[in-house]
């Protein structure tokens, strides 16, 4: 069987959308194996475990066959089993509940409530008292 460099499985695997995102991750310590940092240049063997750190969570993959080429989504079921621990995945979905909230309040543009409060607290209730149509009262000397 032929040797495959973990950028390039990485790829093969459909963890990372080209060869190259994939070489610079290794490169900036985001793919581990035993949690240590690889290079890019790291032989992949099967039953290897690597840990890829991608915000939030890091991910666990299992070698389970050498991928030299892209594959089909469909396929990496073969190549690879995600271990990633569950309480990784509950911080997965911890944060897709947070982004489903929304913006952090104050952050950003007014939502349209927002703006009508805003409207509403600067402009001055004081003039609603008066009528400016009137005539104004002539100087009595």
């Amino acid at each position: 069987m032929a040797e495959v460099r973990i950028d390039k499985w990485l790829w093969a695997v459909r963890v990372y959308k080209t060869r190259s995102i994939a070489a610079e991750a290794c490169k900036k310590g985001k793919v581990t194996f035993n949690g240590l940092p690889v290079k890019p240049s790291r032989v992949v063997k099967v039953g290897e475990v690597y840990s890829v750190r991608r915000s939030p969570i890091t991910y666990s993959f299992k070698v389970l066959a050498i991928a030299n080429n892209r594959m089909g989504a469909k396929l990496v079921p073969e190549y690879m089993e995600n271990v990633t621990t569950p309480d990784q995945l509950e911080l997965l979905e911890l944060s897709r509940i947070a982004q489903a909230n929304g913006r952090a309040k104050g952050t950003g543009r007014p939502t349209k409530k927002e703006r009508r409060d805003l409207e509403e607290f600067i402009s001055p209730d004081y003039f609603d008292e008066f009528d400016f149509d009137e005539e104004e009262p002539e100087d009595i000397e």
